[in-house]
């Protein structure tokens, strides 16, 4: 079977809501957890491209065909993955005075994660990838902005928004150094030329992932709860 057979349609039944394996055939020699595990290392180091149901049955010793015991397609692999990986999240801090203080520190927490797995940057954004952890994660979320007055819609939107610009920043992160106008003649872009001459000024206090995080939140939802209140 190929690593594009049976994945099923957008109406799949989630890899979650399935028994671990199949009632048939012999006794199990792996686990699914086994399997997820072997997956994410092989994704952290080589990448997702790397990530075939060939390429970790090889790497757990075994065939191809063996692994489609426990999973339909790649589709239940990548889905699995994201959901373990979301889970590295755990434990969540308390809520020690200010939510916005939580919601930054979950917001770093999120950048080291695909700090940690870069591959989780092209598959967070599958919908049936959304699995328990994930859940949970969202479930947090709404616990720690609970004392914020304002419609849930907004919160909805401040954690989708909060997930959107973190991943933004790890993409920026892990292409470092790749931007540069070294040799470029700038004279005929004359605002930039002016900008460079201009003196920096001293540090920001908070660095630009919190400033970002923390203009974001506020924005979204204590603007919307001052509008609504």
């Amino acid at each position: 079977m190929s690593d594009t057979a049976a994945t099923g349609g957008p109406d799949r039944q989630p890899i979650w809501s399935r028994p671990e394996r199949g009632s048939r055939g012999p006794a199990p020699g792996h686990s699914r957890d086994s399997i997820v595990v072997a997956a994410i290392a092989l994704a952290d180091t080589e990448g997702l491209a790397a990530v075939s149901m060939r390429a970790v049955a090889a790497a757990l010793g075994t065939g191809a065909g063996s692994l489609y015991r426990y999973l339909s397609s790649r589709d239940d692999l990548l889905d699995l993955m994201t959901d373990r990986a979301a889970g590295e999240l755990r434990p969540y801090p308390q809520v020690e005075g200010d939510w916005l203080e939580t919601m930054v520190l979950l917001g770093r927490r999120q950048l080291a994660l695909f700090g940690a797995h870069p591959w989780l940057l092209d598959v967070i954004h599958r919908p049936s990838g959304i699995g328990p952890e994930s859940l949970a994660w969202f479930d947090n979320c709404l616990r720690v902005l609970q004392p914020v007055r304002c419609p849930v819609a907004a919160k909805f939107e401040a954690i989708a928004m909060m997930t959107g610009v973190v991943s933004l920043f790890a993409r920026r992160e892990s292409a470092a150094g790749a931007f540069s106008f070294a040799g470029v003649d700038l004279a005929a872009y004359p605002h930039l030329v002016a900008a460079f001459s201009q003196p920096s000024g001293p540090a920001p206090r908070a660095d630009l992932v919190e400033r970002t995080l923390r203009s974001l939140l506020t924005g979204l939802l204590l603007v919307e709860s001052t509008e609504t209140g």
